[in-house]
């Protein structure tokens, strides 16, 4: 397999430790009067995280549970690709290559892997199984850090590169977040190496300078989402403008991080608006928080540069992809859900669906929908 070469996540003695030293000498910000989580993440609920970080999360049994999977390593122009590799027993069907966003990671999509590799664990019959390559984005897991920011359609390139080190000359393609826009380019780009994209939103909007052709329900969309609060869009500009400024504080402080990371699984799923913290399990929660933290957490936000520089989820008017596509919305995800119409203009999509649950890490909190709605495109596309 080209130049690929097989890993082990081992962490340090010394980082973990550190880790710990650094949880227990942290200093607490005053906290505003107010609900829960309207001014940030919770402080009554952090002081819980850290407790159980501290005293009952144990980062060997969860480096122990990882590494029971197949990671590999593949280099490009200089750097490491990361990604897990989950092999089907009898696969008969073409393989998928699964992208994450921010502030996910590989584990999103684990349990995801388990299910469309290996369906007879899950009452169906190995020859359904398909083989599942989970990415890890720059910056983020075992994946390198680039020396400056790359666009998510230059990620798409190096993606392409791993799956064909793997062997896998065609390939469909599931993304989430961030991982929605590479594969939206990776589509754009690859039309002959990828059969279908899956899709937990249509990421990627047109070009347009005449709104005057816009639908009704269009014009009502891009109102919608030109209204959204400033609460809802903060974080971007951060990452987007001043990204080193932002890591001295989460590279320094694992409470800093975890922070900064919690507040978006408690807001962008089933748990916003509430007093209660995310309702996706503490456990994978720290594991994805400590991967961060282990990895140095600054260089996985350096891809928002182009979304404020306007270039990462644009196509060019008439500029559209051509291979089926599956957009798949989840009934918590904190995108805005675009109209039919608006979708076609970027994407020929063949299959689309609501699901009445999950938020915007559905790999996570709505596993068996995701892989569900996945086979099921993936076979229609198979058979024709």
């Amino acid at each position: 397999m080209g130049n690929i070469t097989y890993t082990k996540i081992d962490i340090p003695e010394e980082q973990i430790s550190d880790l710990y030293r650094r949880l227990s000498d942290t200093r607490w910000p005053a906290s505003p009067a107010g609900p829960a989580w309207e001014y940030g993440t919770s402080r009554v609920y952090l002081r819980e995280v850290v407790d159980y970080w501290l005293n009952q999360f144990n980062w060997r049994e969860n480096e122990a549970f990882l590494n029971q999977y197949t990671h590999v390593l593949a280099p490009y122009e200089g750097r490491l690709v990361h990604a897990v590799v989950v092999k089907a027993e009898e696969s008969r069907r073409p393989p998928l290559v699964c992208a994450h966003g921010w502030p996910g990671s590989f584990i999103e999509f684990l349990e995801v892997a388990e299910r469309l590799a290996h369906p007879e664990k899950f009452g169906g019959i190995p020859e359904d199984g398909m083989d599942v390559v989970i990415v890890s984005l720059p910056g983020c897991g075992l994946s390198s850090t680039p020396v400056k920011p790359i666009s998510p359609r230059e990620i798409a390139r190096e993606w392409v590169y791993l799956a064909q080190s793997l062997g896998f000359q065609e390939f469909f393609i599931h993304g989430s977040d961030w991982g929605a826009a590479i594969a939206s380019w990776l589509a754009l780009d690859s039309p002959n190496t990828i059969l279908g994209a899956h899709l937990t939103s249509a990421i990627i909007q047109p070009n347009l300078n005449d709104h005057s052709r816009l639908s009704q329900d269009e014009k009502a969309f891009l109102k919608a989402r030109s209204e959204r609060p400033p609460w809802d869009t903060g974080y971007r500009i951060m990452q987007g403008t001043k990204p080193l400024t932002l890591s001295y504080a989460l590279t320094d402080s694992p409470v800093g991080l975890a922070a900064w990371l919690l507040e978006k699984f408690q807001h962008w799923t089933e748990s916003r608006g509430s007093d209660t913290g995310p309702v996706i399990g503490l456990d994978s929660l720290l594991t994805i928080i400590s991967l961060y933290w282990f990895a140095g957490p600054g260089p996985a936000s350096w891809i928002y540069r182009f979304l404020i520089d306007g270039t990462a989820l644009v196509f060019d008017e008439g500029v559209k992809v051509t291979v089926p596509t599956s957009i798949c919305n989840f009934k918590h995800d904190i995108s805005p859900l675009s109209p039919p119409e608006w979708q076609n203009r970027c994407y020929n999509v063949v299959q689309r669906t609501k699901i009445d649950h999950g938020g915007h890490f559905p790999g996570l909190d709505a596993p068996v929908a995701l892989s569900e709605n996945i086979r099921s495109f993936t076979e229609n596309i198979v058979r024709g």
